[in-house]
């Protein structure tokens, strides 16, 4: 006759807890699709425009302004060239500001 092995209680305990532990996190992580459903590929691809426009829009600025120094009053330097970095530079720190307010109020949600 074969012999059927038992789990102790403990292992048995172990094994409902970490069941119940996963059952809890597969719950919450349904709950928050459905709290953020209107949030679909359209959202992120706006969001990534969003961020590409707030440093382009700074770039193009710093570079027609550089253009318009350069032609005005000409010198050495390059203004185009260190008002388009200063520009890129500007629009990251918009960017980051856009996507950690994204951010701080997704996790203000949960």
């Amino acid at each position: 006759m074969v012999e059927i092995k038992r789990t102790s209680d403990g292992r048995r305990r172990k094994m409902a807890d970490h069941f119940t532990k996963e059952v809890a996190r597969k719950e919450a992580l349904r709950l928050k699709g459905l709290r953020h459903k209107d949030e679909t590929v359209w959202f992120g691809l706006g969001m990534m425009g969003i961020v590409g426009w707030a440093v382009a829009i700074p770039t193009l600025i710093g570079v027609a302004l550089g253009l318009w120094i350069d032609r005005t009053w000409p010198s050495q330097y390059s203004w185009a060239l260190m008002l388009m970095i200063a520009g890129v530079v500007i629009g990251c720190i918009n960017a980051a500001y856009w996507v950690r307010k994204v951010r701080s109020k997704i996790i203000e949600e949960e």
